[in-house]
């Protein structure tokens, strides 16, 4: 075990943006600070609104700690918990699955599953566990399927075998069109909505070829998905206008999404995707809503050069709850309902990668008001975050750690 003890550093931001007395937590959430980003921006867009971007940072007042589980993992990009308090995780380059204890024991690699194409960014994805996996121990999963035409993201699902070792009767549910030969921007996260349909986000695959199919209703690139356990469109899905409208789309305008989480207060659907430089975006998500990409976007081509029409709103398109330029590429996370460190209580976590640190952000009234960054000085690309049966938190890193962050 390795206990680490966090001292934050905080200087004034560049570029910051101020809060108003009513964007201050009503129930605390720690010690207001200055702006967590210091760094300048890539662009000079200006934000819709006060407090989208750079807002005050917030410090946590709880001694808290963060433990090493294991760092036996091999490329871990989701993570679940059982409902005994073990974690399950997926390894993306592997195709595999492992349980860890919260000791730190990790199981022989769980087989079963459907090949995946492990090439850039695909490979086993996210994953979700059965509402009533206690009893049935079904489980859900993404993956970078390789198919006549190139590649796409797939939805599976399976049995949790009794000894632990496979799964059985693996089926690929969904399979999201076109193909396209690119491996980059599938998306890749999984959940059930309070309905016990399943979430689920897919890239637009990155390339200028298949970038505006994002905005295409015919298309199952960029969006967010709704769908029963048998992968097809759920009841209740909006109604697009337009011949050939696929009717599992729940949103669409999106670019690479790899963070979805449900609050728990409001069951609302909460999102985070990777902008190119600049405009990483965290999004409350709407049925039927359009969140604009590329036609709109808070950031720039990686060469520098303006996407699109280089504007940041447009009618009709949702703006983002809150984004980051810098970047800090989102990936995966979840709402703190825990009584462990009461600072924390409903508070949204997020890995993050290019970023290396772990993204606290607290929420009133569906905007940010307060930002955190733990575990910064690790070095470490946080994938994907949980919490425990134990009211912990818990980390994954593409290096292969699984965390567990609690009260000292």
């Amino acid at each position: 075990m390795k206990n680490l003890k966090y001292i934050f550093i905080l200087s004034s931001a560049l570029f910051a943006f101020s809060c108003n007395n009513d964007d201050t937590p009503a129930n605390g959430g720690g010690t207001v600070t200055d702006p967590v980003e210091t760094n300048p921006a890539n662009t000079q867009y200006k934000p819709a609104f006060n407090g989208q971007t750079r807002i005050a940072g917030m410090t946590t007042d709880t001694e808290f700690k963060a433990d090493i589980i294991t760092s036996a993992l091999t490329s871990p990009w989701g993570v679940k918990a059982l409902p005994d308090g073990r974690l399950l995780v997926t390894q993306k380059t592997t195709g595999t699955l492992r349980i860890v204890t919260t000791a730190g024991v990790v199981s022989e690699p769980i087989t079963g599953l459907p090949a995946v194409n492990p090439a850039n960014q695909g490979g086993l994805l996210g994953l979700c566990l059965d509402p009533d996996f206690a009893s049935n121990r079904m489980i859900y999963w993404v993956f970078s399927e390789a198919v006549t035409g190139g590649n796409i993201s797939s939805v599976a699902k399976g049995k949790l075998a009794a000894n632990e070792k496979t799964i059985e009767n693996a089926t690929v549910i969904y399979r999201s069109s076109p193909a396209n030969p690119s491996d980059l921007h599938y998306g890749g996260r999984i959940l059930f909505d309070q309905t016990g349909n399943l979430i689920v986000s897919t890239g637009e695959r990155s390339v200028l070829q298949t970038r505006p199919l994002a905005q295409s209703l015919t298309a199952s690139l960029g969006k967010v998905l709704r769908i029963t356990k048998e992968g097809q469109p759920a009841s209740g899905n909006p109604t697009f206008s337009g011949a050939g409208a696929l009717p599992e789309l729940y949103t669409y305008g999106h670019r690479n999404p790899q963070g979805l989480a449900i609050h728990p207060v409001t069951k609302e659907i909460w999102q985070s995707e990777h902008g190119p430089r600049g405009g990483d975006e965290l999004n409350r998500l709407k049925a039927g809503s359009n969140y604009g990409w590329p036609t709109i976007t808070y950031g720039i081509e990686y060469s520098g050069q303006p996407i699109g029409d280089a504007i940041q709103q447009k009618e009709g398109m949702e703006q983002p709850v809150y984004y980051w330029d810098p970047v800090i590429s989102p990936s995966g996370m979840t709402f703190y309902t825990g009584n462990r460190v009461p600072e924390w209580e409903n508070n949204l976590f997020i890995g993050s990668l290019s970023g290396q640190h772990i993204a606290r952000l607290v929420i009133k009234d569906n905007k940010v008001v307060g930002e955190e960054r733990l575990l910064a000085g690790e070095g470490q690309r946080f994938r994907d975050i949980t919490q425990g049966g134990d009211g912990a938190l818990y980390a994954v890193t593409d290096q292969g750690r699984l965390y567990k962050i609690d009260k000292k």
